[in-house]
């Protein structure tokens, strides 16, 4: 949200000269790019200037560049030597080396500057607007004609243009002129002219404007002509920032009157669907973004992005921009906070346009192209042009401002990105894994990001399995990176599993494996969380996760997951409701988690969380708000606790409607309570630990899309606000319903916080070895991997301690887990027996020789263990393991096949190498 104002002085002469320099850039091969980008957004070595780049102009291969610099050097780390370069530097489009044309364009009083810069249509003349007195020591007056093929200035074309010069257009016959002038070759014209485009002669075209002109652009059918900059009328008639006028005479042709006043236009683009324009503003109430305008010249859709948009350029059915946006809330997309400096979006919607919201309608919803940049020097704008070249039939988006870092990596002033060459791999997806009933694993994670890829192939893979169980796709854009799952439905009861996953962009750039995600599968089904899901929750936080920044929703199919901010305490023990799940703790100054994704709320929805806390500070426990990680300014549908401890559910319809416990209902006891705030057709409703503990009339909320929020936000202008806008204290099973619960269902979530749920038991082997038959006298105590074969005979012994069953529970179910090795063969088309060892053994000093008995009845097999480290379980006989509990004892795994099968010994190192027993106790 910037403008600036023009430089007006008299123009001398000046000279300079410049050096020559040349580089080369090997492309890969091409690539996919999530459609309808067709840039990536991999930056590639371009030379820099020490200074700012205002104008970009392309011909041949060759791309021009304008501002306010003195020099140009090496991209970091290159070779090669800095050049003088006076306000102007041409490039090889392919290298990004500077050519042999150079151009020095000076002022004998004041700062010399080249504001803009087109190319004629025959590719033969290169123009240039700005504030210089010469160019190459040719005499000019801020308006130059440069011979291309030659590079040098056209000493015939010399109008005089007394101001600076911000826009150029050109047709066959008639240049465009845009700037802070108030006349041209001593005639009155202000701000906007037409020149005859080979001898720069004054036509008669007029359209004097009030204030600065800063953009100009000939309409497709050469017959009018767009003009942008501050002016408030445009030949005595009002029109501000943008107006159309006849191409000929300068006649009014369209006025606007829907721009703020405190908005410029700094850009106008075209295409063969239509105008664009790129607007800038400073102060309240300003529009920052982009107007899509159809031929007609009628706006067909805006975007309200605020953050100073600079440069908007179609191509390819996608429109390009230079800005820092940092608010595009209007947009339904990202919120006020980080900048954005380089985006795209499509030239128009697809289908039917969406509904117009405040007389406007939205603009095309942005693209998975995000390149980073900086503000950099000068304004602190950031990028302000860009240009697409071509060479050797490879398309390069050119982008040039006052920016000193892309992606992270010192570059100043100009970068450039290819249609070809993605290199760059996505973020690498965390990931978690939970099951509460049998038969069923949620794998879920954070969608990973790439910069130019927006849809995503995950492959999930289990037990250490080179081979994917499952692949699937799913979209994500830098603001917007919701969580993927899937249901892995082939698994068993009792038994053990591990996950992880990658994510692959269309180039096939893949991201590293996750993290490691554990779950055992319960024998019986969990009571809590299966009822917040069979009662439709879309919204489900346990707080069981391992890694930060991720939040995992466990609800059927709502993947709204969650992201903690300043880093809340994980895993905190023992949580709300019964059995392993945790909880997570806050600290009642900073810490918060916020969902992954805009969305809206229906006037129906339930709230519902479990917390514990002695806080005298109060602070949100959830609530509805439009911002993420700073304060919100919308806020409500709400759960909060005052300073003494009593409980409010509020919502917003015009004034805040709000239930609260009474003065001695007080919940800052250091024990777990359970809270909902439920809203509907009824009324709302507050229930406290199962309990109704009011009622009002209020059946709707103020819509608004936002984002949840549990731990903190901000809570300015309530009914007993809390010294504290952020919770101290633990949290645990947060739950988001659209619609509002029973009293019978929060009855029963309440009561079944406490209802028996299984205990699993791993029990790692104690001591382990294999005999070999080859090797009759030899023990392998020591070794790192066991073996099973029948013929020649390998055969493994594992010594585990059992533990006894917990009071009141029985054991539901047995597996044996291990891991076969990364031995080429490992696995093995026979069937492996484990069967119980009834003799003695141990690991220094059993051999093939002095090998135990074994029982006869397996307790349980395995057949087609497949080739490839990977972890593998064998179902046991529960009836069998039940007899033994509370004792040690030994398994001894067998085969009667010639193909042996290798699998890590409880020596190894190697992650999940330790054969372990998995236990699944339960009520009896």
């Amino acid at each position: 949200m910037r403008r600036s104002r023009g430089l007006t002085a008299a123009l001398v002469l000046s000279l300079a000269g410049a050096g020559a320099g040349i580089g080369v850039v090997l492309m890969p091969a091409a690539s996919a790019i999530t459609p309808p980008v067709a840039f990536t957004a991999d930056e590639l070595p371009t030379w820099q200037p020490d200074g700012v780049v205002f104008a970009m102009a392309q011909a041949n291969g060759t791309v021009f560049a304008g501002g306010t610099f003195s020099a140009v050097r090496p991209p970091d780390g290159a070779a090669g030597t800095q050049q003088e370069a006076v306000n102007f530097v041409a490039l090889d489009a392919a290298t990004g080396t500077p050519t042999s044309c150079k151009l020095a364009f000076t002022v004998g009083d004041g700062t010399a500057t080249v504001r803009a810069l087109t190319v004629s249509k025959d590719g033969k003349t290169l123009y240039a607007g700005g504030y210089f007195g010469a160019v190459n020591g040719t005499p000019v007056s801020s308006l130059a004609a440069i011979d291309i093929e030659t590079c040098t200035p056209k000493a015939s074309f010399h109008p005089g243009v007394p101001a600076t010069v911000r826009a150029l257009d050109v047709t066959d016959d008639t240049l465009y002129v845009g700037g802070d002038f108030a006349a041209v070759e001593g005639q009155t014209r202000e701000r906007f002219a037409a020149l005859d485009a080979s001898s720069g002669a004054l036509k008669p075209f007029t359209a004097n404007v009030d204030e600065p002109g800063r953009a100009v652009k000939v309409s497709n059918d050469g017959k009018n002509v767009l003009l942008g900059g501050d002016f408030f009328t445009v030949n005595g008639s009002n029109s501000h920032a943008l107006a159309v006028v006849d191409a000929t005479t300068g006649a009014v042709v369209k006025t606007y009157s829907n721009i703020p006043s405190n908005s410029i236009v700094k850009d106008i683009a075209a295409d063969s669907t239509g105008y664009y324009t790129a607007n800038e503003g400073s102060g309240g109430g300003v529009f920052d973004g982009r107007i899509g305008l159809n031929l007609d010249f009628n706006e067909k859709w805006r975007d309200r992005c605020l953050g100073a948009t600079q440069f908007v350029l179609p191509y390819d059915g996608v429109l390009y921009s230079a800005s820092h946006g940092h608010d595009c809330s209007s947009e339904l997309e990202f919120p006020d906070g980080k900048r954005n400096f380089l985006m795209a979006q499509p030239t128009d919607h697809t289908g039917t346009p969406p509904a117009p919201v405040d007389g406007f309608v939205r603009g095309p919803r942005k693209l998975g192209w995000h390149p980073n940049a900086n503000d950099g020097i000068g304004e602190g704008i950031g990028p302000r042009v860009m240009a697409v070249a071509e060479k050797a039939d490879v398309k390069y988006l050119w982008v040039g401002g006052e920016f000193t870092q892309i992606n992270g990596k010192p570059q100043a002033g100009l970068t450039r990105f290819a249609n070809t060459g993605d290199v760059g791999a996505p973020t690498t997806p965390v990931a978690s894994a939970a099951a509460i009933k049998p038969g069923e694993v949620q794998v879920r994670w954070r969608t990973s990001y790439d910069q130019d890829d927006s849809k995503l192939t995950y492959r999930i893979y289990r037990n250490g399995s080179a081979t994917p169980i499952h692949t699937m796709t799913a979209d994500s854009l830098e603001f917007e990176r919701p969580q993927a799952s899937w249901t892995d439905t082939s698994v068993k009861a009792g038994q053990a599993y591990t996950y992880r996953v990658t994510a692959t962009d269309g180039a096939g750039n893949t991201s590293a494996l996750s993290a490691t995600a554990s779950v055992t599968v319960p024998a019986s089904v969990q009571a809590y969380p299966d009822k917040v899901r069979t009662d439709g929750a879309t919204l489900y936080w346990r707080y069981d996760d391992t890694v930060s920044p991720y939040v995992a929703d466990s609800s059927d199919g709502g993947n709204t997951s969650g992201l903690q901010a300043n880093a809340p305490a994980l895993r905190q023990s023992p949580g709300a409701v019964s059995g392993t799940s945790t909880a997570m703790g806050f600290n009642g100054t900073s810490q918060q988690v916020y969902s992954d994704h805009r969305q809206f709320v229906s006037s129906s929805f339930t709230v519902e969380t479990w917390f514990k806390t002695g806080t005298t500070r109060g602070g949100k426990l959830i609530g509805f708000g439009n911002n993420t990680v700073n304060n919100s300014g919308s806020y409500d549908k709400q759960l909060y606790m005052t300073n003494t401890g009593r409980l409010a559910f509020g919502v917003y319809n015009g004034s805040a409607r709000t239930i609260t416990t009474g003065l001695l209902e007080t919940y800052n006891d250091n024990k777990w309570h359970h809270v909902v705030g439920t809203q509907g057709p009824g009324g709302m409703t507050l229930y406290v630990d199962g309990q109704n503990k009011g009622t009002n009339s209020a059946t709707t909320s103020t819509p608004y899309a936002g984002y949840w929020h549990v731990g903190g936000d901000n809570l300015n202008s309530w009914p007993n606000r809390p010294t504290s806008n952020f919770f101290a204290g633990q949290i645990d099973e947060t739950a988001v319903y659209p619609t509002a619960l029973t009293q019978a269902q929060v009855k029963s979530h309440y009561d079944l916080a406490k209802a028996p749920t299984d205990t699993v038991s791993k029990v790692p082997a104690t001591e382990d070895t294999y005999i070999n038959q080859g090797a009759p006298a030899t023990a392998y105590g020591t070794s790192t991997q066991l073996a099973v074969r029948g013929t020649s005979a390998y055969e493994t012994y594992l010594r585990f301690t059992l533990p006894a069953a917990p009071a009141g529970q029985v054991l539901k179910a047995a597996s044996l887990q291990f891991k076969t090795s990364t031995q080429t063969g490992a696995g093995t088309a026979d069937t492996v027996s484990v069967v119980p060892v009834t003799g003695t053994w141990s690991g220094d000093g059993t051999t093939f020789n002095t090998k135990p008995t074994l029982g006869t009845t397996p307790l349980g097999s395995i057949t087609g263990v497949p080739d490839g480290s990977a972890v593998q379980s064998v179902e046991l006989d529960t009836a069998a393991v039940s007899a033994v509990l509370g004792s040690s004892y030994s398994l001894g795994l067998t085969s009667t096949g010639t193909d042996a099968m290798w699998l890590w010994s409880s020596e190894s190192t190697a992650a999940d190498a330790v054969p372990q027993l998995i236990l699944t106790f339960g009520q009896k």
